[in-house]
């Protein structure tokens, strides 16, 4: 614990209770450092997030709740490359730390979010990150977890919109055990003009589709011990030249007393934009103590997809492990290392080392 900012937390939390808003703000730097690259060897961005939400309905209890979810953010790169473009830049058919861009001003969540029943019943509307509801399990934050995007949505075979899409989502718990969700948002988002997707949303109606079904041993362990199965179908984007798409993404994860959390996660998609075309993950997280330190493997193979780089390029694999040294409640530096094996995008290169760090600091 930091114990002089103990005043701030005191006010925020006082604040909450009279007024029903929250807020925090956070800064996040990476910077990626790879041994072989025809290009850039290195790329380093930083960002940060205003974020929170206002409770507005609800507030005395009662089993229908509403809230105003926000999240503003200023992303900026250090050098020529930022981390988001970096796998390009050395050859791989993939992504490394996607949020890490030299956006500026833009973005993420700016919606409504009302449930009901106790939450049983939830339904978002407005501009919406669709990565914090598709395929999502318990190490995909890229603020806190994996490097690379073939451990996070869709094992990189989901053709995800941008963040700050227009639509609509919503989930349900069946039973105890067992809930769907699903969305239907702009395929054409753009997070640094927010507004325009009111007019692609409603002009262009090209639009991401995704329904999720799974189960989890109790409703609040919805992210630790998860089985679950994600379709989804993107419309083609006409303008930007992509074609219309579907896959199946498929999730299997456990936390047994809460130290370990092995996963199995994997994907298939046709056209539609994706990264890989097929992909398959494993790995672990391990952590002694609960909100402490944090290691993480992982390894991951993936078949490039057609429609969206060269056809017939060959079958690339990459190995990932960090480890998130908690320095303070509030402050955390993650060491990273990941081999790449037959980076699709470089045909004459055998293997490449990419060596990263990423801290975060949030108040």
């Amino acid at each position: 614990p930091l114990a002089f900012l103990d005043p701030y937390f005191d006010f925020k939390k006082g604040v909450k209770e009279k007024t029903g808003l929250s807020f925090a703000v956070d800064y996040s730097a990476v910077y990626l450092t790879a041994s072989e690259s025809p290009g850039e060897s290195q790329a380093a961005s930083g960002m940060v997030r205003l974020y929170g939400s206002w409770g507005l309905v609800g507030r005395d209890g009662s089993d229908a709740t509403g809230a105003f979810v926000y999240k503003i953010e200023n992303r900026h790169s250090y050098t020529t490359v930022s981390p988001f473009d970096f796998g390009f830049e050395i050859g791989y058919a993939g992504l490394f730390e996607p949020p890490f861009t030299d956006q500026q001003w833009r973005a993420t969540n700016v919606y409504w979010r009302q449930s009901f029943a106790k939450n049983r019943f939830v339904l978002l509307a407005g501009f919406l990150d669709t990565t914090d509801y598709v395929d999502v399990y318990g190490l995909a934050s890229p603020w806190l977890h994996f490097m690379n995007f073939a451990f996070s949505t869709g094992s990189a075979t989901i053709a995800t919109p941008g963040d700050a899409t227009l639509g609509l989502a919503g989930g349900a718990w069946i039973s105890d055990n067992v809930y769907v969700l699903g969305g239907l948002t702009d395929a054409n988002a753009d997070p640094t003009k927010p507004f325009d997707g009111f007019d692609t949303f409603l002009n262009q109606r090209e639009y991401f589709k995704n329904v999720d079904i799974g189960w989890t041993s109790s409703r609040d362990r919805a992210y630790f011990d998860n089985i679950h199965v994600t379709f989804w179908q993107a419309d083609e984007r006409v303008e930007a030249g992509v074609p219309s798409g579907w896959g199946l993404a498929g999730s299997f994860t456990l936390f047994p007393g809460d130290k370990w959390m092995p996963f199995i996660r994997g994907g298939y998609s046709k056209d539609g934009g994706s990264l890989l075309q097929k992909s398959l993950s494993a790995g672990f997280a391990f952590q002694p103590n609960p909100d402490f330190d944090l290691f993480g493997f992982g390894f991951n193979w993936g078949e490039p997809n057609e429609s969206t780089f060269a056809p017939e390029l060959r079958d690339q694999y990459s190995f990932e492990a960090f480890y998130r040294f908690q320095l303070a409640e509030h402050i955390a530096v993650t060491p990273d290392i990941q081999l790449l094996i037959h980076p699709a995008l470089a045909p004459d290169v055998n293997s490449i080392w990419v060596f990263g760090v990423r801290a975060r600091l949030e108040l």
